[in-house]
């Protein structure tokens, strides 16, 4: 996918934006966007990294809104981007090739060819002082899987295993295809499980949760609610305090998915049955990508367009 750097008049610089390559305000400054399949060679693998044949690797609404634009050409998705780049992070796949110190954290072993493996979007540094706080999914410097950098919709990614999670939970519970489609699940999953059960707090199982939008959302109608902000969108919320003020509501912002045991939950959560494959309502070839992703910004019947190898 690509786009021109063409930044709004009002459109201010941060000080980590790059000029005509990667900006926090992805709204304001890319323009024409356009999506295309091309060949491109296998990369090398370092030290501490894998090469990870893609077997699944669903479509997003992120990428459905990166090529998705407004009257003006700028495209919808207002947060953090950088252009060209290969889409795609919700994926899983079979290690082709490990570097000596790639290691599996959930046995503390090295990873070996054919291993089943899914990964985290977030790229967080480990050095910031958000991520040595414990807070990745809010690292200074920040790197996006199929946003900033390039992501899964290929035959072949490399990725450091400081990022990978092993899907042989899941062995014995989904069989063939259906382990990768559940394994490029764990991502968008864990999205969910982040803003729910780590940042909403408060949900014990069992429990209910809704999910709202648009002004309904806003009107405090329950006692002791928490709403949790996890879609990224540049408009203002229509929020009056004294409504959450009197029902003793909360509000609270949910970003990403990694760290607080998040990725090893969720895969654990689907080897025990809970099954999210259904959600997964299409399944297409690779090179079907591109058609896909322009037909679910209308397309509505659909909840999750998965390409299968």
């Amino acid at each position: 996918m690509d786009a021109k750097w063409k930044p709004r008049k009002e459109f201010k610089p941060g000080p980590k934006d790059r000029e005509g390559k990667l900006t926090y305000l992805g709204s304001m400054v890319w323009n024409s966007l356009s999506i295309s399949i091309e060949d491109k060679p296998v990369l090398h693998i370092g030290e501490d990294e894998v090469l990870i044949e893609v077997k699944a690797a669903g479509i997003c609404d992120t990428a459905v809104h990166l090529l998705q634009s407004d009257d003006e050409g700028y495209i919808f998705y207002p947060g953090l981007t950088a252009f060209p780049v290969t889409i795609g992070h919700e994926f899983a796949g079979t290690i082709a090739k490990a570097g000596p110190a790639a290691i599996d954290k959930r046995i503390n072993k090295p990873f070996r060819a054919g291993d089943p493996v899914c990964a985290e979007e977030m790229y967080w540094c480990g050095y910031c002082r958000p991520c040595c706080d414990g807070y990745p999914n809010h690292c200074e410097n920040l790197e996006e899987m199929g946003i900033t950098v390039d992501g899964a919709f290929t035959e072949y990614m490399k990725v450091k295993t400081k990022y990978c999670w092993s899907l042989k939970p899941l062995e014995g519970t989904y069989y063939g295809d259906d382990l990768f489609v559940a394994g490029s699940l764990v991502e968008p999953t864990s999205i969910a499980y982040n803003a729910v059960i780590e940042r909403g707090e408060g949900v014990r199982p069992v429990d209910s949760a809704v999910i709202l939008r648009g002004e309904v959302i806003w009107n405090g109608k329950a006692l002791n609610a928490t709403v949790v902000i996890v879609a990224k969108a540049d408009a203002r919320i229509p929020l009056t305090g004294e409504v959450f003020q009197v029902r003793r509501a909360n509000i609270v912002g949910s970003q990403g998915h990694s760290g607080h045991g998040t990725f090893p939950r969720v895969i654990n959560l689907m080897a025990g049955g809970v099954d999210m494959t259904r959600i997964s309502t299409k399944r297409i070839k690779l090179d079907h990508v591109p058609a896909n992703v322009e037909d679910l910004q209308t397309n509505k019947e659909d909840c999750k367009v998965t390409s299968v190898s």
